[in-house]
């Protein structure tokens, strides 16, 4: 009987350290997205004085200011229409986000300080 209970006690534990492993994990490949994403920002700041003026919400793959082609954000959590980019007119600042779909409970989110955090949009 004792030797069930240590058992359960070990699954119980073990089942939870390997879901938030998992989370952890989908977090990761979001953020090391972002991250490359903001590369390609970075590189068009340097050469023009301003974050890109894109549309708000547009997708990452096509965008003029990069050269991520498509499927190089294809994960095994999330694909190239994940991440959409938002950037005033004026270019001052900018937010990539790494829409949440059915893997994360909130978007992931990387602006121009280079603040990762989850946001919930509505």
């Amino acid at each position: 009987m004792i030797v069930i209970v240590i058992i359960g006690v070990l699954a119980a534990v073990s089942v939870a350290v390997y879901s938030s492993n998992i989370q952890k994990a989908k977090r990761t490949e979001a953020d090391a997205a972002l991250g490359s994403i903001s590369l390609y920002i970075d590189i068009h700041y340097a050469e023009f004085g301003r974050y890109p003026k894109e549309r708000p919400a547009d997708y990452v793959i096509g965008a003029s200011w990069n050269y991520i082609k498509p499927g190089e954000l294809n994960g095994k959590y999330f694909s190239d229409s994940s991440y959409t980019y938002e950037g005033p007119p004026n270019g001052k600042w900018f937010k990539i986000i790494c829409a949440k779909g059915t893997v994360l409970d909130f978007d992931r989110t990387f602006d121009q300080d280079g603040v990762f955090q989850d946001e919930l949009y509505y």
